[in-house]
């Protein structure tokens, strides 16, 4: 398994090419959302952004998380047991293993995992267009 990285996207230019507005508060949320590399829910990107400006409000939190979700420029994904989470769009394609004790999702890439999937659906009768594969666990005691 080989950890995943991704290309970091200009959510201001994207936004603005779709004729939105790019106000103070969302020029701050734009910046935490280019900044990070985690998975982080709309109530983490909202203290961040109240680290930046006290005057940021849950709800353009959500607002602009639903705008980007709608022009595709970010993915919702709703792991097991939590709130959803948001990655960027774009950049390889690449599953998760969620740490079901810290919450913490870590992307990986693998071409057996893949390979066995394309040979299932093959032999099922089937053409894979869309596909999201997650697994859970704890991490191991030495």
């Amino acid at each position: 398994m080989v950890k995943h990285k991704t290309i970091k996207p200009d959510y201001e230019k994207a936004l603005r090419k779709a004729g939105v507005r790019i106000t103070r508060p969302r020029k701050v949320i734009l910046g935490i959302l280019s900044a990070t590399d985690d998975h982080p829910d709309a109530l983490e990107i909202f203290r961040r952004s109240v680290a930046i400006d006290p005057g940021i409000s849950l709800s353009t939190v959500y607002r602009t998380m639903k705008l980007l979700e709608e022009m595709g420029a970010i993915h919702r994904h709703a792991f097991e047991g939590g709130p959803s989470r948001f990655e960027r769009a774009g950049g390889e394609h690449h599953d998760h293993l969620i740490d079901i004790e810290t919450g913490d999702v870590i992307e990986f890439t693998s071409d057996r995992i893949e390979q066995l999937q394309d040979e299932i659906a093959k032999k099922l009768g089937y053409d894979i267009v869309h596909h999201r594969f997650e697994l859970y666990g704890r991490k191991r005691r030495a």
